[in-house]
């Protein structure tokens, strides 16, 4: 009766969140640029990008460590699962993550995560030296998370993620603490599943360091800053398998993404699972404002007599910002 009454109170529960995200950020002016640490927007994995991101809902591996804290619950029997991989996003900057997942029993799961991104050296420019002064900087970001998932039942999971954030740009540094919420829900008809996430849940966070300021009167030093915000999304997603047999699981996703810090956009991911061996995946964004192509990847799962090894690859195109490649190594332990 307790996990009853928990499910029931999780799917109440969400729909309330969801008009709360909806009213809340949408009051007063533009919410576009309104929030720091975009790092945590940029989804790390190679599976994601494949499927335009839309994967709260079917992420069984230990990507969902940056999705939805929940899908470590899904891991195979395994003991140990590790994964990590690199990132070339878009200007030359470049993110790599790490993760790893361990079974403690049958029910329970704990994770941990990191994403670090730099973004190189850049140029320092003036109103007075607009080309440059000869002087460079670089921002690195930081995000290092711990995760905890539980099965209730055989078609509800759910996990918690306490993440430290750090970001640092020309000797400002900033630091905050977010968490990740998020439950899947197996509805047990047509092989579909409901799933909510919300991610980078906190409060806000004041930049701390001095950086000078080049005025008509020389340099002037700056240490006074405002409070940033967190890039806050809520998610919303569901997905069906059409196919579903011994050799083949084709899926297809939908989900709904809130950020509250720019328009709300919808993707569409698609993803064919033959023989146990390879994957591929497709998919597309709507309502974003930089477009682009449809996205895809594939991936390889080898089985072996001490585990698993995996790879993945996703590719994104902007059409203003070019391409994207994302490659994402993997292997379970027995």
């Amino acid at each position: 009766m307790y996990r009853r009454l928990l499910i029931i109170s999780f799917l109440i529960l969400s729909p309330l969140l969801l008009l709360k995200a909806q009213i809340l950020p949408s009051f007063g002016d533009s919410r576009t640029g309104t929030t720091g640490f975009q790092f945590l927007k940029i989804g790390p994995d190679a599976r994601s990008a494949g499927m335009a991101e839309s994967y709260i809902s079917t992420v069984d591996d230990v990507s969902a460590l940056f999705w939805n804290p929940a899908g470590i619950a899904g891991v195979d029997t395994f003991d140990w699962h590790f994964s990590g991989g690199h990132n070339q996003y878009f200007s030359d900057i470049s993110l790599q993550h790490i993760g790893v997942v361990r079974a403690l029993g049958s029910d329970t799961y704990l994770g941990l995560g990191m994403v670090y991104l730099n973004s190189g050296d850049m140029p320092v420019t003036t109103e007075f030296m607009p080309k440059g002064t000869g002087q460079t900087f670089r921002t690195t970001d930081m995000a290092l998370g711990l995760t905890l998932a539980r099965k209730l039942t055989d078609q509800f999971q759910f996990g918690i993620t306490s993440k430290y954030i750090y970001e640092g740009i020309a000797g400002i540094n900033t630091h905050g603490l977010v968490f990740d919420f998020g439950f899947q829900y197996d509805v047990g008809l047509a092989n579909t599943h409901f799933a909510v996430g919300v991610s980078n849940f906190g409060f806000n966070t004041t930049p701390r360091g001095s950086i000078d300021k080049l005025t008509l009167a020389g340099n002037t030093p700056v240490s006074d800053f405002e409070s940033i915000s967190i890039p806050s999304v809520f998610r919303l997603g569901f997905s069906w398998d059409p196919v579903l047999n011994e050799r083949n699981r084709w899926t297809l996703a939908l989900q709904l993404n809130h950020p509250t810090d720019n328009n709300e956009t919808l993707g569409i991911g698609t993803e064919y699972f033959w023989n146990h061996l390879l994957y591929l995946r497709a998919g597309y964004l709507l309502g974003v404002d930089e477009s682009g192509l449809p996205s895809f990847g594939f991936g390889i799962d080898l089985k072996r007599n001490f585990g698993s090894l995996r790879f993945d690859y996703g590719y994104l195109h902007k059409t203003r910002l070019g391409m994207s490649h994302r490659f994402t190594m993997g292997i379970s332990l027995r």
